[in-house]
């Protein structure tokens, strides 16, 4: 598309103020807010929710220690402000997280670590996460897991979050709003008519992946919020030409993109406690090693130019030996490729600020705005943490183009399950958001107390308030209709079917929960099969 339609075309399906182009955590946090603040909002997204850079990330609520190094004081304050109030506003999915960083003076000085870390304690304010301090590992419990060359380091705390609940969260906010949520809907074309836009729409059948219905949507404006794609949307699909830019790419002129892939692995746990660890290679390059599902470790980053198709991305070989190096470095026990027990990786799609290394690249973001052809709106980069206010900020560009501002809302907001106090307990809400989880739990094991002590933990982490929806009117595990794989019953499935679009298998088990890891593959076929049946009705 790139010129306004000269006939009269036939009647839209649907008619909205905002059409949202992508359903990863930029696209459904933006929905989220337009819908809050009474715009009538559609969001299309071509696969499932949040199934590609949303829920790949390294899962973590953070202001970007290691941004320092690269001068991104500005990126890092924003990030801080929001930290917390992201934690308060969905305990059950995010908490926080402490990280031990050892000391290597080989790649770092002492000083300059404690000078950034002083400024990560400062930037913005905190309420109830710690500030750093430096630790003796050789007398810590912290150290037993290190090689003993290791005997100094320094611990910091930021947020942990559930990236993918994170996005299905925001959709269900949105959606309870008055959004209208499309997920495995395409936008095949992009027409500007009548002052808005004219976009066709195709919905796919998730077993099948055959076309199933093409819908027209007449929009006032478009948000592109492809992630990955937004670049093509915008060139080829809106119409919109690229500039060559004044100086360096992403500031001046035209925005571009970089896409750069992060690649994680998981394997048996590899320490006891409850901390994280922040590696650092020899390369200079960090690699986290983070607690995970309880009986697992999470590690990553790498960061590799992907100049392929953004769909279509998996960790290498190299990549899974990087990372196993990488910790080797650091931990006792060794961990080698045969021990990684899944794999997965996302391409980020970073604003390109012309930096050479795709780890140095920013992890900022831009909005592009413009009111021709017909109002839209772009964005370029960002990340899980600033997603908040990446929305609000869009959502006020959005209002300035349609002529209509409207009042900001999300800053003390809850997200669905996230308000863990009703009635009488609001005067009692502690001022920690652990504490917060901790008196709900004891309150959920007290009321149904046939639950097991696993089951009541995962679904409280899972859905908090919202556990309640799947709880009426059962009084015994009975009542949760047949246990279709080990802890996943009827309940669950129907409520996942229902309320957070979930579809097949790998909706359930790889983003919606993490229960794929614990499955067999006879297993994970039974909730497929479960699922194919519900489909067909």
């Amino acid at each position: 598309m790139s010129v306004s339609a000269s006939s009269p075309l036939p009647e839209a399906d649907h008619h909205c103020d905002v059409l949202v182009v992508g359903g990863g955590i930029n696209g459904v946090g933006i929905a989220r807010d337009l819908a809050g603040r009474g715009w009538r909002v559609l969001l299309c997204e071509q696969d499932d929710l949040g199934s590609h850079t949303s829920s790949a990330s390294t899962k973590l609520i953070h202001g970007g220690l290691r941004y320092l190094e690269h001068g991104e004081f500005g990126l890092v304050r924003k990030a801080l402000m929001e930290r917390e109030r992201l934690l308060r506003s969905a305990p059950h999915i995010m908490r926080p997280l402490s990280f031990v960083l050892p000391h290597d003076p080989r790649t770092r000085a002492a000083w300059m670590i404690r000078l950034g870390l002083w400024f990560y304690d400062h930037l913005a304010p905190r309420d109830f996460l710690s500030g750093s301090a430096a630790v003796d590992l050789s007398q810590s419990p912290l150290g037993q897991p290190l090689h003993r060359q290791w005997r100094q380091g320094f611990v910091y705390t930021d947020g942990w979050v559930d990236d993918a609940r994170l996005v299905l969260l925001c959709a269900l906010d949105a959606s309870e709003q008055g959004a209208q949520i499309l997920p495995r809907t395409r936008c095949e074309d992009l027409q500007a008519y009548g002052g808005g836009w004219r976009a066709t729409l195709v919905r796919r059948d998730a077993l099948t992946d055959l076309s199933t219905r093409t819908l027209t949507v007449q929009a006032r404006a478009v948000v592109n919020a492809a992630g990955p794609w937004a670049e093509q949307l915008l060139r080829r699909g809106m119409g919109v030409p690229a500039v060559a830019p004044a100086g360096r790419r992403g500031q001046g002129g035209a925005a571009h993109l970089r896409l750069v892939k992060g690649s994680h692995i998981v394997v048996p746990r590899l320490f006891e406690h409850d901390h994280a660890y922040l590696l650092q290679g020899e390369d200079r390059r960090i690699v986290f090693a983070i607690p995970y599902e309880r009986d697992f470790t999470l590690v990553g980053t790498t960061d590799v130019d992907h100049p392929g198709d953004p769909g279509d991305v998996s960790v290498s070989d190299d990549e899974v030996r990087y990372l196993c190096a990488a910790v080797g470095r650091y931990l006792r026990r060794p961990i080698t490729p045969e021990d990684v027990v899944w794999r997965f990786a996302g391409v980020r799609p970073l604003l390109d600020d012309a930096q050479g290394a795709a780890a140095a690249v920013t992890r900022d973001y831009r909005l592009e705005a413009q009111a021709l052809p017909a109002p839209w709106l772009t964005v370029w980069g960002g990340k899980l943490t600033t997603f908040r206010v990446l929305a609000e900020q869009a959502a006020d560009r959005i209002g300035t183009l349609l002529g209509d501002p409207r009042s900001h809302w999300t800053t003390e907001a809850f997200l669905p399950g996230g308000l863990l106090q009703s009635g009488s307990d609001t005067a009692l809400i502690p001022a920690s958001p652990v504490a917060q989880m901790t008196a709900f739990q004891a309150r959920l094991r007290q009321r149904h107390p046939w639950m097991d002590l696993g089951l009541m933990r995962r679904w409280s982490r899972a859905y908090g308030s919202r556990v309640t929806l799947m709880l009426d009117g059962v009084h015994s595990r009975a009542d949760l209709g047949a246990e279709v794989a080990p802890d996943l019953y009827e309940a669950e499935l129907f409520y996942l079917r229902r309320y957070e679009w979930a579809q097949t298998a790998d909706d359930v088990l790889w983003r919606r929960s993490k229960l794929g890891l614990r499955y067999s593959p006879a297993q994970r076929q039974a909730v497929a099969d479960w699922l194919a049946a519900q489909a067909k009705g």
